[in-house]
């Protein structure tokens, strides 16, 4: 039976009716809620049907059906999983997609990064048929394997469908040729022999080259392929034929030979020096018991100095060093030129402090440079400057010798008779001869036929005119030349040492 209350609603009553009945529901429900309230006039009440017919009993109110949205249960989820898809498409790397034999499809660069390494670490080469094995990481093996998964991530991206399962990318790998080499070493021993370094020794005049003498070894690069093959075609362990090779010392023959070659250098000019000059030498032998020439780990040689080994040698410089000032003479002309110097200046010198001398050679030593200036201090030397000339007086018939305006010596002379004059004038002697014959001819004067031989210390000035010795005569003080200054052969000796080539000449009346 079908409730009055809910009939209107369960028949699917219009709007009105169901608006009219809002009246007698709030007019019942008052009564229901307040049974000893006065009813309404034309209320409805318990047992009483407003028409006077039987009594009426009221249902309570059913609630109204809810609204089914299954869509949400169903579209959130799938929205969520469709957004998260499309997120992955844009950090993951497209599957299908292997860098060297390593999948890393559906990976972040990173998780790539990572599975590139391991792998490469645990890959396995075999040693020959049966031998032992190594893994990449104990071969020191490495793959740059951030820019690789980088790279497959910026190239095929897992949104661009296009690039689903490509062709694998290589992957070059290096090996770290110490760590490789120790551990093959550790693995076949047999297959290693050492290389002999070159050595550098003195032997008594000069350092000299011992070769050096390879080794053999397993070839790196023969594993570096064998590795990088198994790593790219996605193998775990390959097996490898071992390949001998020579292994070179880090101390190689031309190593040595330039260390030998720096060395003998300094022995050419090592020692201690003032100035310019190598006032101590130091002779081959010694300086070489002061120095070793040895390889370092990488190969290249070094020079060590013993100081202690230099200490006795510095002690003994002081008696090389020290010394007075001795003065100098030059003899110039006119303009000034040095002619020549007659005796050498020095300056005069004392050492100064000598005690890091030694630790400080050494250290300059080892540096390639053999040439050590000491401390000193210097008195310089007074250089005397002699201006000289000789000067012939043809009216005396005279010689004077002069140094600085000076005259310092004189003698008499026969100077050319007056068919055949000394020209005067103002000269420089041109050359020197210590013994000539002279001669000279003529077809129509007598006076120009004459042949002398062993003329003496010979000095020309103008031409053919000279001074010289005259051993024919002894009338010095009397014209008696066809031109030349004759004199005595000792004097003429005098002034053949006294007058270097360029010494001023001035002949006057």
């Amino acid at each position: 039976m079908t409730d009055l209350a809910t009939k209107n609603e369960a028949d699917g009553g219009a709007e009105p009716s169901a608006f009219a009945d809002t009246t007698a529901t709030t007019a019942a429900t008052a009564v229901l809620d307040h049974p000893d309230a006065p009813a309404a006039p034309g209320a409805l009440t318990p047992g009483s049907s407003g028409d006077g017919a039987a009594p009426v009993q009221w249902a309570p109110a059913e609630p109204a059906p809810k609204k089914k949205r299954l869509w949400l249960w169903i579209g959130a989820p799938v929205a969520l999983v469709a957004a998260g898809a499309v997120a992955a498409s844009l950090v993951l790397i497209a599957p299908g997609t292997a860098v060297a034999g390593v999948p890393v499809g559906f990976m972040t660069p990173g998780a790539a990064t990572d599975a590139i390494d391991q792998r490469l670490a645990s890959t396995s080469l075999v040693l020959g048929d049966g031998g032992p094995t190594v893994t990449g990481a104990d071969l020191g093996a490495t793959v740059d394997a951030a820019a690789l998964a980088s790279a497959a991530f910026d190239e095929r991206p897992m949104w661009n469908v296009t690039q689903w399962f490509g062709d694998a990318v290589d992957a070059p790998i290096t090996l770290d040729a110490d760590a490789a080499t120790a551990a093959l070493r550790a693995a076949v021993p047999a297959a290693f022999t050492d290389p002999t370094p070159a050595a550098v020794s003195f032997d008594g005049t000069a350092f000299v080259v011992t070769p050096a003498v390879d080794g053999t070894g397993i070839d790196v690069d023969a594993v570096t392929a064998a590795l990088h093959d198994a790593f790219v075609a996605g193998k775990t362990s390959a097996t490898i034929d071992l390949t001998s090779s020579p292994v070179a010392s880090p101390a190689t023959t031309e190593k040595a030979q330039a260390a030998a070659d720096q060395a003998n250098a300094m022995l050419a000019n090592i020692g201690f020096y003032v100035g310019d000059e190598r006032t101590v030498p130091v002779d081959a032998a010694t300086a070489a018991s002061w120095l070793t020439i040895t390889p370092a780990a990488d190969g290249d040689f070094t020079i060590a100095a013993d100081a202690a080994k230099i200490q006795p040698v510095v002690d003994t410089l002081a008696s090389l060093v020290n010394r007075d000032p001795v003065n100098g003479t030059v003899i110039t002309n006119s303009d000034g030129t040095v002619l020549e110097t007659t005796v050498a200046g020095a300056d005069g010198r004392v050492l100064g402090d000598t005690s890091g001398v030694a630790n400080d050679f050494a250290n300059q030593l080892a540096s390639g440079n053999g040439a050590y200036a000491l401390p000193v201090e210097v008195t310089p030397a007074v250089t005397t400057t002699l201006q000289r000339l000789l000067e012939v007086d043809l009216s005396e018939q005279r010689l004077y010798l002069k140094e600085n305006g000076n005259v310092v010596d004189s003698w008499a002379i026969s100077s050319g008779e007056s068919r055949s004059p000394t020209i005067t004038g103002h000269y420089r002697v041109n050359s020197h001869y210590r013994v000539q014959t002279m001669s000279s001819t003529s077809a129509t004067d007598p006076y120009w036929n004459y042949e002398v031989p062993n003329i003496e210390w010979i000095m020309y000035f103008n031409g053919s005119q000279a001074f010289h010795g005259v051993y024919w005569h002894n009338n010095f003080g009397t014209p008696m030349s066809h031109g030349c200054v004759g004199m005595p052969n000792s004097r003429a000796k005098q002034i053949y040492d006294w007058s270097p080539n360029g010494v001023d000449v001035w002949i006057h009346a």
